[in-house]
This record gives structure tokens, C-alpha cells and sequence, in this order.
């Protein structure tokens, strides 16, 4: 795709449901995003690895997050991951990524961020659970948050946990 994903690297994008930006506009934000994680962080893939990313709405997330996570209401994001590691190597298929379009407008809203600096905090919050990154004990979640603070300020988004209590619900 670019220079800054690893070799072979393909996202396979998919808007099923919801309002969201163009195609081109949502590529143009999660290639962003994940270009950051891969330049500001050691995760490793296969050759010729994939994403797939899933634009959907509250209700196909909502039948998601209660099939996966027994939590029968809509999320921001949820990741599915496709392999375990070979070695410290993930691929060649990633996982998927399902982001629902009312939450994460909802969330921007909320947060007073622009729905592209959510949208890329959430790609880049997605991304780290396909890497084994979790928020569930104390230490994992400051781990995490602190990668994801720093993949963003290195594309001049502020840091999402500043003010807020609100973060990224999904696994």
C-alpha cells in the first residue's frame, strides 16, 4: 500500500452499514493511522499480511459484541484476531477490525475531537489488540495507552485519555 506498512502489506476495507465518509476518506484516515503504528512501534507481520476492516453500524455491532463479549449493546470498535504469532511475527492474516459508525460519532461528539482523530485512535486501538495488546489489568491498560498516546502524537493527535473518562470499550 505505502512505504510506512510492512512489505506486502494490504488492508481490505469493507462499509457495510452506517454513514460514513467516502471510501477514500476513511482509507485516507485508517492508512494514516496504521503507517503510525507500524513507524512508532516494533510490531512485526509476515510478508504480504492483511487487515480487514469492517464499517458497519450500532445494531451489527451490538449482535457482534453480545456473540463475542456477552455484552448486548453497541461499541466503538471490536478486533478479531487472525493468528497467533510465529515466533514474534504476526499474519499472514491480522484479524478484523469492526468499527460502528453511531458510537464512534456519538464519542467524537462527546469528546469535542473531529470523527477522523477518533476514528484513528480507535484504528490504532483495534490494531493493538491484533497484536495481543489488552486493557483488562491495570498495567496492560497503561501499556497500551501509553503506545497508543505516543502512534498519535506522531501524526499531531492529542492524546485521547487527557480529559476524558471515556476510552476505547472494544476488544
Amino acid at each position: 500500500m505505502t512505504d510506512a506498512l510492512p512489505d506486502g502489506f494490504t488492508v481490505d476495507l469493507t462499509i457495510e452499514a452506517g454513514r460514513w465518509p467516502s471510501e477514500d476518506e476513511l482509507k485516507g484516515v485508517v492508512l494514516r493511522a496504521l503507517e503510525a503504528c507500524f513507524t512508532n512501534t516494533d510490531l512485526k507481520v509476515q510478508q504480504n499480511t492483511e487487515v480487514s476492516l469492517l464499517f458497519t453500524d450500532d445494531e451489527a455491532i451490538r449482535k457482534l459484541n453480545g456473540k463475542w463479549r456477552d455484552k448486548d449493546k453497541p461499541t466503538n470498535v471490536l478486533s478479531f484476531p487472525g493468528s497467533d504469532p510465529d515466533d514474534d511475527s504476526y499474519g499472514p492474516l491480522l484479524g478484523d477490525i469492526v468499527f460502528a459508525c453511531e458510537t464512534i460519532s456519538r464519542e467524537a461528539t462527546e469528546l469535542g475531537v473531529d470523527f477522523s482523530d477518533h476514528l484513528s485512535h480507535l484504528t490504532v486501538h483495534g490494531l493493538l489488540h491484533l497484536f495481543d495488546y489488552d486493557h483488562q489489568e491495570r498495567e496492560e491498560a497503561e501499556l497500551m495507552e501509553s503506545l497508543e498516546k505516543a502512534i498519535l502524537a506522531s501524526i499531531d493527535i492529542d492524546d485521547p485519555y487527557a480529559d476524558s473518562a471515556l476510552v476505547a470499550d472494544g476488544g
